[in-house]
Formats: C-alpha cells, structure tokens, sequence
C-alpha cells in the first residue's frame, strides 16, 4: 500500500485538505489524515485526530486551548506532528508527506518533515515560500512549492497549484515505495561500502573542486559536495558534527568572507569547525575569500557600491575584500583550525583563489590575497596545522589532485594508528 500523509489544521483548512484527499485518492494513493488543529473544529474528519497529535506531545488538547498561548500551542503541535509522523514511517505507513498553510500550518509541517529521514518525499506548499526558507527547510531535504495566493479556498489560482502539489506527492509516493531498501534509506549515512568524504564547492571552484572529487573517487571514496551557500556550509558542518565522514576537503570558504562583510550567504560563525572539533581529518583551503555576495546589483548596500563589483548573475552580485578584510580572514580562518583536534592541512593557491581571482581576471589582487596568506601563516605558528603553498592557481587540476591525494594520505595515516 502506498500512502501520502497529509498533516494539517483541519479548522482553517479543512476544506482543501478535504480536496487534496480526494485528488490524492485519485491519482490512485491512500491518503493519512493527520489533524494538527487546535482552537476550531476540524472541517473534515481525520485518520489521526488533533487529540491523539497533542498527546504525542506530551500534552492534552484542553490544556492548550484553556492556555490560549498560541505560539506554545502551536510549538506543542508540531512536536506532536513530529512523532507522529515519525511513528507512521517507523510503521511503514508513509511514502510522502504532504502540507499547505501559512505560517503557523509550515512552521508545524516543516518541523515533522525535518525530522523525516534523507530521502523520504516532503512537499510544503506555502504561502511563505517566496521568500528565505532556511527556517522551515533547515538541512532537510524538503521540497518547497509556492501558493501564490493565500490558502483560503478553491479558486482558479489556488485549484491548479494544489493540483499539481497532489500530483506531485502522490508520484514522489508511487516512485518511493517502489525504490530499493538501500535508496529509499540512506539515513545510515556514513555506513556503506565507500568512506565518505564532504567537498565545499562555489561556482568560482568548481574545476579545482571537480578535480579532486574525480581523484578520491578513484581512490575509492563517496564524495558529497556541498554548494557553500549558506544552508550548504551549515548542513556540512551538521554531519560533520555527527562524523559521518572519514574527511573533509573544505576547499571553498567564501561563506566565512559573508559573514564577516555582511554578505547575504553567511554560514554563520561556527563554519569550518565541525571537522575539527570531531577529530576528522581536514584539509582546508581558501576557496573564494576574495568576494563577498549580495543580491541583485540594485540592492547593493550604499558601503559598498564603490568597491569593485561583478554581476555573478541576476541574482548575485560578488565585490572585492580588501587587504584589510582579507587579514582578517586569515587570522579567523587559522584561529578555527589552532583547536582542531585532528589532522588539518591547509593548501595555498599563491596564484589566485577564484576564476574571478585568477591572473588576468577582475578579482585578482595579489597583494590582498599576500594579507591572506600571511596573516593564515601568523595566526598557525606553532600549531599542529600544517601548511603547503602550490605554485599555482586553486582551479588548476593539480592542486586539486595534490589536495585529494593529501587528504588520502591523512586518512590513511589515522586509520594506521587506530
């Protein structure tokens, strides 16, 4: 049996949950039913009723309304869908979950589908999805789809989307119970036959990157490459916290450059900590520290639209650090790595640490890039990390074979002595 879970306030949405269900059942899924209601009476009965969702919780439905508090309300929910949900998975009674709502109805459904693992199918349609989702997405694989109008009925805009949101689920469903054990769960990350090894990459290194993603999978390794965007740089630093990788080839640290110049992809402070903080082996360079993103051009903050600016794409624009930030950034980049507890290698392109930075090209700027570089040297003396400069540019493929072949080596040595 294959089964969509939709999970919802059955008293404001009642009635398009009512129609999800039947468009479901259409597209020829069972559907479960789960009330995450709570002031209302639900419009439309459900498989697994508001009470039983409070009582996973810990919590008994009566004691929320009388408290009228609706973010604990609302808090207390969504801890409810969470196990909820997680016990319909454990039971295999969930193929795919499906949500719509406002803001209350996504912050509930989105905590239940982060709790979900790796790969099972989770679809939001949101009125919020238009703007930043990083709160509701976090690290999860969750798949978000914009209302455009408000759910509140069935009309000629909101008909189609949810339509389309119905089919969608129930096709995510049908491929997922049909998907092998071994695909459909790869929440035992890190347990398979090939180590795992956590890449940073940006469009700006990507070849370098490329080059020593090719050359550990030769060497017999699983390579996950993760787009230093922000939510990227987070998600790796989670699993490497959970150390589910054998290495980390953090070749790309541009997000560090965001966080200290207000740019819009920051990680937040604890990028490039993880790794050393669990032991694992790292080898690190400083891919992209000479640019700093923003939105689209006209949205550029006043400070800095006199700096040296390119339009990555319509919705990105990059500027220039200047010496002064670049010394910066290696005196924070060589305090993260002093406290590593493992083995930490850190690569030096002297040629340039970007297509854009390349000689020739508009971000090159040797001189910020010598503050970089000297103030790394600084801040590591006499630490454990080791340094080795490469007469080249980071996108060259050697350097990245040299830094793949280096962290091999690191592996290797740490499994010797275990």
């Amino acid at each position: 049996m294959t089964n969509v879970v939709l999970v919802g306030t059955l008293d404001t949405k009642g009635a398009e949950y009512g129609w999800l269900r039947e468009r479901l059942l259409r597209a020829g899924v069972e559907v479960v039913l789960v009330d995450t209601g709570i002031m209302g009476e639900p419009r439309v009965p459900a498989d697994v009723p508001r009470e039983a969702v409070a009582r996973a919780a810990g919590a008994e439905l009566s004691e929320l309304r009388t408290a009228a508090d609706r973010g604990a309300a609302v808090t207390t929910m969504a801890r409810g869908a969470e196990a909820t949900l997680l016990r319909l998975h454990a039971e295999g009674r969930l193929q795919a979950v499906l949500a719509i709502g406002g803001s209350g109805g996504t912050s509930i459904a989105t905590r239940a589908m982060r709790a979900l693992p790796l790969g099972v199918p989770k679809l939001m349609v949101s009125s919020m999805a238009s703007g930043d989702v990083s709160p509701y997405v976090g690290s999860a694989d969750i798949t978000m789809m914009y209302s455009v109008v408000d759910i509140a009925g069935i009309n000629s805009i909101s008909a189609p989307v949810l339509a389309n949101a119905a089919e969608a689920a129930a096709g995510m469903a049908k491929g997922f119970a049909r998907a092998s054990l071994e695909l459909r769960r790869p929440a035992r990350l890190g347990a398979g036959p090939r180590p795992l090894i956590a890449a940073s990459m940006a469009g700006v290194t990507t070849p370098g990157v490329d080059a020593a993603r090719e050359r550990l999978t030769e060497l017999g390794y699983e390579v996950l490459v993760f787009h230093v965007s922000g939510t990227g740089g987070r998600t790796l630093e989670t699993l490497a916290g959970q150390g589910v990788f054998a290495g980390v080839l953090d070749l790309t640290l541009s997000e560090l450059a965001d966080d200290l110049c207000g740019g819009i992809l920051t990680a937040g402070p604890d990028r490039l900590s993880a790794a050393g903080r669990a032991g694992i082996p790292q080898v690190v360079s400083l891919g992209a520290l000479d640019m700093v993103k923003f939105g689209p051009v006209e949205t550029l903050p006043e400070r800095v639209r006199y700096r040296r600016v390119k339009v990555h794409n319509p919705s990105i624009t990059v500027i220039r650090t200047t010496e002064a930030e670049c010394a910066e950034l290696g005196r924070r980049v060589a305090a993260k790595l002093r406290t590593a507890t493992g083995p930490t290698a850190v690569c030096l392109p002297l040629r340039g640490l970007s297509t854009l930075g390349a000689p020739g090209g508009p971000y090159h700027d040797p001189a910020a890039d010598r503050a970089l570089f000297s103030a790394l040297r600084d801040g590591l003396r006499g630490s454990a990390a080791r340094l080795h400069d490469y007469d080249t540019h980071i996108n060259d493929p050697a350097f990245g074979r040299a830094a793949a072949d280096r962290l091999h080596a690191m592996i290797g040595a740490v499994s010797a002595a275990a």
